[in-house]
């Protein structure tokens, strides 16, 4: 694809249709860079009020000496309302956040072919909606292409700028230049289901979702171990519950049904089960979490450390006749049967992030070796948790599936290594982008944690990406 593109000028007008937070947000963003916008919104007074909130928010930056009062209403001042769809005749760009409904938006888009010039650029935030599907009945699909952004959308870095089947490279380009001049990270994405970071997330939730179901922890130690093991901002559950159990069980679905049933995206019966109870998280008072001002917050599992005297040296990868061992995806009975000598086995290991490890032992290691594992741990500053003996772990599990799915993600074309990674790690903040990530643990390790958890569980979801597979076995890494 070009990547020589010019973006819009900032005499050029954005159109913005939808005043809601994300039409708002994404008319503040353009004004903010420059351009006059014009913002429209079907409803009386949404537009109004769309443009009013963006001015608390801005005198509120005022206050805090973060923006000029004169640039606060530079800003707001290049901003019009439109009393309807006609007023956008004259823009460079209409970029439109109106509700995820195809019909809807293919009868708005429609509309605006009859209004806008020829060479005016169709965009739509849409973030789960194929852009195909919404383009099919355009007389020119070529000049329509995605435009998403994450909310707040003047905060978050990451732009999707996806392209259907008909989108021509050329307007994708504009678009991408575009979102960089305003301070973006821009990645290109191919109109497939969930684009990269609504695809590319799932694991996150599924795998935390299945391990609960597996009954291998609670949400509070498996958040506890995400985060404080993983790096990861916020644990799954707790994210879910954020998000709206109700609202992320929906996209899970979609995804699922978008891919024909792939067990991938299969989405969770206890998820499902919270959703009909109504417990939806934190905007009911409850999800995994209950949020009332009774009770105190779950703790996670932690094993107690004691007198950290007789700390093990783990540097040499035992204690006395115990081997330590990070998971390679197998249970620690198996890896102490081929080795013939007892196990404890580790979850992922982050040089100066971990600060929370699962481990779990094989028949044969005693309290004894477990307490001065523990205590070698607490001399590092970092908390234990141990764990049934369960194929994979916890953090290792979850970073091989997400990893899984961003290398599926390139082979099927929907974007390059890089776009995946800068996606996830500027979309939802992920520590590290899954591919890099993989490739820094070690491809075939990767690998190996994939196919023991697919040969244990027969389950095709842990069916490894062929590129994956490829790549760990020409030793890419």
């Amino acid at each position: 694809m070009t990547t020589n593109a010019t973006a819009l000028g900032t005499d050029r007008t954005i159109g913005v249709i939808g005043a809601g937070t994300m039409g708002a947000g994404i008319a503040q963003l353009a004004a903010a860079n420059g351009h006059p916008v014009l913002l429209y919104d079907a409803f009386d007074g949404a537009a109004e009020k769309g443009k009013a909130r963006i001015a608390k928010g801005l005198n509120g930056l005022v206050a805090r000496g973060k923006m000029t009062e004169a640039d606060g209403e530079a800003l707001v001042g290049r901003i019009t309302i439109a009393s309807a769809p006609e007023d956008l005749s004259g823009v460079a760009m209409v970029v439109e956040a109106i509700v995820e409904n195809l019909e809807v938006k293919r009868s708005l888009f429609g509309q605006l072919e009859g209004i806008v010039a020829e060479d005016t650029i169709l965009a739509s935030n849409t973030s789960s909606i194929s852009l195909t599907a919404i383009a099919r009945d355009l007389k020119r699909p070529e000049r329509f292409v995605g435009m998403h952004f994450f909310n707040p959308a003047p905060v978050m870095k990451l732009v999707e700028v996806i392209s259907g089947v008909a989108t021509a490279p050329e307007v994708a380009a504009t678009v991408f230049a575009t979102a960089e001049a305003w301070g973006k990270i821009a990645v290109h994405a191919k109109s497939t289901p969930g684009f990269i970071v609504n695809r590319v997330a799932r694991p996150y939730y599924a795998e935390a979702l299945r391990l609960y179901e597996e009954q291998v922890a609670d949400p509070a130690t498996l958040d506890a171990l995400l985060t404080e093991g993983g790096g990861f901002r916020m644990g799954p559950f707790a994210l879910i519950d954020l998000i709206g159990a109700d609202v992320n069980y929906t996209v899970n679905l979609s995804v699922f049904e978008a891919f024909h049933n792939e067990p991938r995206f299969r989405p969770s019966i206890i998820q499902l089960e919270l959703v009909n109870s109504g417990r939806f998280g934190r905007k009911t008072g409850r999800g995994f979490y209950d949020y009332s001002d009774g009770p105190e917050m779950p703790r996670p599992a932690t094993v107690s450390a004691g007198d950290t005297a007789g700390a093990a040296d783990l540097a040499s990868g035992r204690i006395d006749d115990v081997l330590i061992m990070t998971t390679r995806g197998r249970t620690a009975r198996a890896e102490a049967r081929d080795a013939d000598r007892p196990v404890i086995l580790h979850d992922l290991f982050i040089e100066g992030t971990t600060k929370r490890l699962g481990f779990t032992v094989s028949p044969g290691v005693s309290d004894e070796v477990i307490a001065r594992f523990v205590a070698a741990l607490k001399v590092q500053g970092v908390a234990a948790t141990r764990l049934v003996d369960w194929p994979g772990l916890v953090v290792m599990r979850t970073v091989a599936m997400l990893a899984n799915e961003g290398f599926e993600a390139v082979m099927q074309g929907v974007a390059d290594e890089d776009g995946i990674d800068l996606a996830m790690r500027y979309g939802v903040n992920y520590p590290k982008g899954p591919v890099a990530w993989a490739r820094e643990i070690g491809l075939a390790r990767v690998l190996s944690v994939l196919d023991a958890l697919h040969e244990a569980t027969g389950d095709p979801r842990y069916r490894a990406s062929l590129r994956l597979r490829l790549a760990a076995e020409a030793r890419e890494d």
